[in-house]
């Protein structure tokens, strides 16, 4: 047998090597590879050697040459390939090991490889008789099996083409997508050509099986984008049973949120507790322990089996509390110490507790339904506190602002149509996902209850009509922030001068579905 080495990651190549060599497989390497074997005195021939031209173009041209293409690509059945490889003396290939420059790491032109797509797709394509390695993680197993059968059998041949096309296909995407982006001229497409260009060029890799999908029923899994490491990634499971698509999905929702409600808040920790994507209950304090009993306060019901979003770590006194109350079926802080994972396992041993990094920026929203796929750039919070146009004559209170932006925030993260109501850094009543704005109020002020007084709320979308609005004076609620746009704006306005309350207009609608 002969293997053919080209190599960019070269964990594991020299054991790799070695143990070919100790199965009688000659090898022929090229570049870095060559070097890293000859420094190992690992046997082999370069390949300028087999092809009798030398490397060129600063390593541009080595691997491109019909004694190696055409020793992987003969189809060794046919007579006349037989007859082809004889005339020319060229010796057939029958294993290739080849990986891609980590364009993704440092994109530029130089990192383009060439000839490596080229080895890797010419062996894929011959697979039935040829295998191809694209990655250190293939090694072991195909050394095993090399051992034991002296041939790799025709399904390792056929798995092994798959990840090699896949290999392949990612790559490209990635120099697409830099060329889309600009590439090496630096300039940039339109704003929406760098959003949503003609072309959408996106490899995702299965990361994990998820224990089920949205039902038991529903087979589901979480994939990333290739060459990326998101915040998933990072997560260390401390206890529990496995995640399910809603987990994933929520405790997402969840952990977003607290980094958000943080950030508007110098100074002051964030506790979410989430259900179906929503919050139950939110809060911003001095204390971890003081704005979990918060954000549970606002909604005990709804928060069992939630997930419960922690901006900081869970210590011995605050999984006391989190014991104490509702189980909940994840349970996402940045750390818990040992005593807190005690208590929190001795609870319920099936809770999930996910310790994590911090979330990376949203990228694009991709939708898919059938063979039609919907894709946005991420729903931000655009315009700062300092640009809402106050519309009413009651001005607001700096108490006022801030709980008009702990029920805003919450309130573009909550499904449409939304009303949230927030008093002294805590969401005490969210109304989520109604066909109704003025039922989304009503459900707020009732959750609110008596703390619906002197609160702020928001709204996702401006007020159609002046009843929703006249639902949270009703209550008591003081401040209110709303998009505005509505052709009914100045009779809303109206209503709220008449209730003597603060009305913001903030210019942006959040709309979530």
């Amino acid at each position: 047998m002969r293997a053919l080495l080209s190599v960019w990651d070269k964990d594991g190549l020299l054991d790799f090597a070695r143990g070919l060599n100790a199965l009688d497989i000659e090898i022929i390497a090229s570049g870095g590879t060559a070097k890293a074997l000859t420094d190992a005195g690992i046997a082999h021939r370069d390949v300028a050697e087999v092809t009798g031209f030398p490397e060129m173009l600063d390593g541009r041209v080595k691997t491109l040459h019909p004694r190696l293409h055409a020793g992987i690509l003969a189809d060794l059945g046919k007579s006349e390939h037989r007859e082809a490889l004889a005339e020319h003396d060229i010796t057939p290939i029958d294993l290739v090991v080849c990986n891609l420059y980590p364009f993704h790491q440092d994109p530029s032109i130089e990192l383009i490889d060439i000839g490596g797509p080229s080895m890797v797709r010419a062996a894929a394509k011959n697979h039935a008789r040829v295998g191809v390695l694209t990655s250190p993680a293939q090694y072991d197993d195909v050394l095993g099996e090399l051992t034991r059968s002296a041939t790799l059998s025709d399904a390792t041949r056929h798995a092994l083409a798959a990840a090699a096309f896949a290999h392949t296909s990612a790559y490209d995407a990635e120099v697409a997508a830099w060329f889309a982006r600009g590439g090496v001229l630096g300039e940039a497409p339109s704003a929406t050509d760098t959003v949503v260009p003609e072309h959408l060029h996106l490899l995702l890799e299965r990361a994990e099986v998820t224990r089920y999908g949205e039902n038991p029923h529903q087979i589901a899994a979480r994939y990333r984008v290739a060459g990326t490491t998101p915040w998933w990634d990072g997560v260390t499971q401390l206890s529990g049973s496995a995640l399910s698509y809603l987990n994933y999905f929520d405790a997402d929702a969840a952990w977003r949120l607290v980094h958000e409600l943080a950030s508007d808040a110098p100074g002051l920790v964030a506790v979410a507790i989430i259900k179906h994507a929503n919050a139950s209950g939110a809060a911003v304090a001095p204390t971890l322990s003081e704005a979990f009993a918060q954000a549970l306060a606002a909604d005990v019901q709804s928060a069992f089996g939630g997930i419960v979003s922690i901006g900081g770590q869970v210590d011995a006194e605050l999984a006391d509390l989190i014991a104490a109350g509702p189980q909940a079926d994840v349970i996402i802080a940045a750390r818990f110490s040992d005593e807190a994972v005690a208590t929190l396992k001795g609870r319920r041993k099936s809770t999930r507790l996910l310790s994590a990094p911090s979330p990376e920026p949203l990228g694009l929203s991709i939708r898919t339904f059938g063979e039609t796929t919907l894709v946005q750039n991420a729903d931000e919070l655009v315009t700062p506190i300092s640009q809402w146009r106050v519309v009413s004559e009651a001005q607001p209170s700096p108490q006022q602002l801030r709980d008009l932006a702990v029920a805003w925030r919450v309130c573009a993260r909550t499904t449409s149509n939304a009303i949230v109501i927030a008093r002294d850094g805590v969401a005490v009543g969210i109304g989520a996902g109604q066909q109704s704005r003025v039922v989304a109020a009503g459900i707020a002020v009732d959750k609110a209850g008596d703390a619906a007084t002197g609160a702020a709320a928001a709204s996702d979308a401006f007020f159609p009509f002046a009843d929703g609005l006249e639902a949270l004076t009703s209550a008591g609620v003081t401040s209110v922030v709303q998009p505005g746009g509505s052709v009914r704006d100045a009779e809303v306005i109206e209503a709220a001068n008449a209730a003597g309350i603060v009305m913001m207009l903030t210019g942006e609608r959040h709309f979530r579905h």
